[in-house]
């Protein structure tokens, strides 16, 4: 392999690690890699210089630090669009045939049957991780991954109370944009699969860098609940 297809491989090595990790800074990523952190800055300035990746601008009080903090990198739709992407623009247009002619409930179908095909391939694997919650989350993110989503695990709030599902890639993002049912079948999905009431707060189809599902570990799935979504609908709970 030449030197520039090694370089080109490494670059495509921290585009999907700041894809499925980001935010995520320098350091974090030559520790993921093996790499020098010097290595690693001058892939990080190669994808910057391409728009591939951008320095992450956290919001909301408390979030800026006096000094220099580390920078943390999330990956642009660019960026994204660089992997892996199982969909075309003849999904969108079929999708907005079936909602002509047939109605709304018709996309609503629609998306509950893909997501079914996908849950029956989770379920053996979720399933083999045990009762656990959060061991179930983790099947399921590397599951997930294998299909392109590219999702991780992190554990949130006090005691391990809670996790949350990050999807750094999502395979259909240009027909999720215009139809949401397919995030709102997907959370439904999850919901079964891990047996407790999940929420979805954000999205890559609502314009945020990765999906975020939350996932409390401690409490028993019940009577189905709504939610909001972030998209400004509803979503029913399973």
């Amino acid at each position: 392999m030449s030197e520039t297809s090694v370089e080109s491989a490494t670059q495509d090595r921290v585009l999907r690690l700041v894809v499925e990790h980001g935010p995520v800074s320098a350091a974090e990523l030559a520790r993921l890699l093996t790499l020098t952190p010097a290595g690693v800055r001058r892939h990080i300035a190669a994808l910057e210089r391409d728009e591939r990746i951008v320095v992450h601008e956290p919001s909301g009080p408390g979030q800026r630090r006096r000094g220099r903090p580390a920078r943390y990198y999330v990956a642009t739709d660019a960026g994204r669009s660089g992997l892996s992407h199982a969909y075309s623009d003849l999904a969108t247009h079929a999708l907005q045939f079936i909602g002509d002619v047939a109605g709304p409930d018709a996309v609503d179908h629609f998306a509950n049957q893909r997501v079914s095909g996908l849950e029956e391939r989770y379920a053996p694997v979720v399933e083999a991780a045990g009762e656990d919650v959060a061991d179930r989350a983790r099947a399921l993110a590397g599951a997930l991954t294998q299909d392109g989503y590219a999702a991780t695990v992190r554990s949130v709030g006090p005691r391990g109370l809670a996790v949350q599902l990050c999807q750094g890639n999502c395979p259909v993002l240009a027909v999720a944009e215009s139809y949401h049912q397919l995030c709102d079948a997907e959370t439904r999905a999850f919901s079964r699969l891990l047996g407790v009431h999940v929420q979805r707060l954000a999205t890559l189809a609502g314009g945020e860098h990765v999906c975020t599902t939350h996932i409390p570990t401690t409490v028993p799935t019940g009577r189905p609940s709504t939610t909001p979504s972030p998209h400004g609908d509803e979503t029913e709970g399973i």
